[in-house]
């Protein structure tokens, strides 16, 4: 029987763990996961564990000597780590690190296999979403690139275009320039400005080379942005992108580090766009792709009162629960998880607007990003246009 959504998930994802000190915690799977059982939203019958992902699945994207390196530094070979972007700051090497990866990117493919096989409408792999890897490099904390490899195999294997949709506030560069010239993959970033914010790529002007021109779409929002810019520039990007493209599928990145409370971004959104950013792709995925939407997650640095909320709002949307919603978290997830929290766990679904920051320059900030969402909507604008 074809069920609605699938869920991927296993605690061995957890291995995926740089130090203690890294900003990059799984730790955040486990409590998304613990606070969807504790709501009576998820059950067994919903879950699948991700498989690892083959050499082979690897090398779709990534080079053969890339592989090996990481291999043969999950073994404490160095020699060959530092050229392919390996034991940096951001992305140090961790034993076993290679199977680690492959269990992310298997993850992935296993969502992709759900629905494109028509097991599931949907699938759900919050382990995914390692949005920075290059076909020969580590890039900020991500190993292989599994949304980059998904969508190749999706291309391979089903055939499909695939609409590839970033809303974390880092610009999702590995996978822009990996399709950067192909006209079956589009892809659309809602990120905030390199300006201030790693890598530094995603400005409007990027939009695809060759036969891929027009299909590589950025938004770069200014610093401090706050939910109503964000969501009208979502909403009305997505919207557009996806008449103009008509894809096969929807590969969508949450990352939830757009939040004001994220330690590592200076946009301010709150709980309100992240209950909605999912919400608008499962009605995009109903209306153009008969359900096809496969979700992971991403970035995301405040990993006790941001992620596990916002990742939860992914799978409530996914299976309509939003509208069943309590006011308040669970007060045993609070108690499960509060000694392990270095700040207060939050109680509330929403967050309150006496803790928003000031935004003192507000309305220019929403102009601005107006003035970017029309140039980077310009191009299919004018195609639609000319079709008519």
């Amino acid at each position: 029987m074809k069920k609605d959504s699938i869920y991927i998930y296993s605690n061995k994802q957890l291995g995926y763990r740089f130090n203690k000190n890294h900003p990059f915690n799984h730790i955040r799977l486990e409590s998304t996961f613990d606070l969807l059982q504790h709501l009576d939203a998820i059950d067994s019958n919903d879950v699948i564990p991700p498989r690892i992902a083959s050499d082979e699945e690897i090398a779709l994207i990534h080079q053969e000597d890339y592989i090996e390196a990481v291999k043969k530094a999950s073994k404490g070979e160095l020699k060959m780590a530092e050229p392919f972007g390996l034991g940096t700051e951001d992305t140090p090497i961790f034993p076993d690190m290679h199977n680690a990866a492959a269990l992310i990117v298997g993850g992935t493919l296993q969502a992709v296999d759900e629905v494109m096989e028509g097991r599931a409408q949907h699938a759900l792999h919050l382990g995914g979403g390692l949005h920075h890897g290059f076909r020969g490099r580590a890039s900020g904390f991500c190993i292989y690139n599994d949304s980059s490899i998904a969508i190749e195999y999706m291309r391979k294997h089903y055939k499909a275009r695939v609409l590839y949709v970033d809303t974390d506030a880092h610009h999702g560069d590995g996978v822009q320039w990996t399709f950067y010239d192909d006209p079956d993959v589009c892809t659309l970033s809602i990120h905030e400005t390199g300006r201030y914010l790693f890598p530094g790529t995603g400005q409007v002007h990027e939009k695809g080379s060759g036969q891929g021109y027009g299909f590589s779409i950025n938004v770069p929002i200014d610093a401090f942005t706050e939910d109503e810019s964000f969501l009208t520039l979502y909403e009305t990007a997505f919207r557009e992108v996806i008449d103009f493209f008509n894809p096969d599928v929807i590969l969508t990145q949450n990352g939830a580090d757009a939040h004001f409370l994220d330690p590592l971004t200076h946009l301010c959104s709150s709980m309100k766009t992240y209950k909605r950013i999912p919400q608008i792709a499962h009605e995009l995925a109903h209306q153009f792709c008969n359900g096809r939407w496969i979700a992971v997650g991403g970035g995301g640095y405040d990993i006790w009162n941001v992620v596990p909320r916002a990742w939860s709002y992914i799978w409530l949307a996914m299976t309509n629960q939003l509208d069943n919603l309590p006011e308040e978290l669970p007060e045993k997830w609070i108690e499960r998880w509060k000694q392990q929290s270095k700040t207060p766990l939050l109680r509330s679904w929403i967050d309150n607007p006496d803790t928003f920051p000031d935004i003192p320059r507000r309305a220019i900030i929403t102009e601005k990003n107006s003035t970017i969402l029309d140039q980077a909507l310009y191009h299919i604008r004018n195609e639609n246009k000319r079709k008519k």
